[in-house]
């Protein structure tokens, strides 16, 4: 990764890193809306996961597939035990604090999660990057992230849920930086023109608009790909269609995308009104919902 160094990297992060600030992982949570084929799959994998887990507990590998498929069905605070018991038996696997500051966000824990995904980045800046397998491989059985895009990915996602902007902006432009495909350019993408115009930097938001093309390869990120298309044509009309029903976690994602778009018009009512379709929905865990929570508290 060589040696960027982020400004918000500057301290002693390794002694932050387990002086927890919140207890918000006590909160409640409602359970995952989940198909009923998709939860059978996720039942036999997390069967699957535990059964290695259990003959290997202290293989690394183990213990993060571990926690991933606990994850999967909502048992976050069951994953992020196990990512803790993985941070104990192998402090300098970035992997863990990854996977941990992913759930942290879900539950709402960011100052956590920051902590978690600064001590990633310390421990990986002289690393070589490494694909990310998926939980549930996507058509082509092709992963679209790496650790390193991941870990600023999500760094990003955090700030700018606890409502840092800069910070998000700066995690978010090294992401692009370093992806190495188009399903993660522009789900950062997504992120860096939605902060951006937040922060009155138009310019800067069409400048990175011109590097979406017909001509980009997407296998999975079609949502963010066509938040990007909205905002370079200037029409919500297929997103608009797209969010009638808020019950999926691709309707979160554009839902929470075209109350921004309608907020950073100025029309307040309508930005409302969809945010407040995207937490009726049941998609809690997503980051669409999350934001949409956030800006719908801010109203208040």
């Amino acid at each position: 990764m060589g040696k960027f160094i982020l400004p918000f990297l500057f301290g002693a992060i390794s002694s932050i890193v387990f002086a927890q600030k919140e207890s918000c992982e006590n909160k409640q949570y409602p359970a995952p809306s989940l198909s009923d084929s998709l939860k059978k799959v996720y039942d036999a994998n997390l069967r699957a996961a535990e059964k290695k887990y259990k003959a290997d507990s202290t293989n690394d590998e183990q213990i993060i597939w571990y926690g991933r498929r606990l994850a999967y069905l909502g048992n976050y605070k069951d994953a992020i035990s196990v990512y803790t018991k993985g941070i104990k038996l192998h402090p300098n696997n970035a992997r863990f604090y990854r996977h941990r500051a992913h759930r942290y966000i879900t539950l709402r824990c960011y100052d956590n999660a920051i902590a978690d995904l600064q001590k990633a980045v310390e421990l990986t800046r002289d690393q070589i990057d490494e694909i990310e397998p998926d939980g549930i491989p996507n058509e082509k059985g092709i992963p679209t992230s790496t650790l390193h895009t991941n870990i600023y990915y999500h760094l990003g996602l955090a700030y700018y849920l606890k409502g840092d902007n800069r910070q998000a902006l700066l995690a978010w432009e090294k992401c692009l930086d370093i992806a190495d495909n188009d399903d993660m350019k522009v789900a950062t993408l997504n992120w860096l023109n939605i902060v951006l115009r937040k922060m009155g930097r138009q310019k800067d938001a069409e400048q990175h608009l011109k590097a979406v093309s017909k001509e980009m390869e997407i296998i999975e990120n079609h949502d963010y790909y066509d938040i990007l298309l909205m905002y370079k044509m200037n029409d919500e009309n297929k997103l608009v269609e797209k969010t009638q029903n808020q019950e999926t976690l691709s309707n979160a994602t554009l839902g929470y995308a075209l109350g921004t778009y309608y907020q950073l018009k100025g029309e307040t009512n309508k930005a409302k009104e969809v945010f407040e379709k995207v937490v009726a929905g049941k998609q809690w865990s997503s980051f669409g919902y999350i934001a949409a929570e956030g800006e719908l508290a801010k109203m208040k």
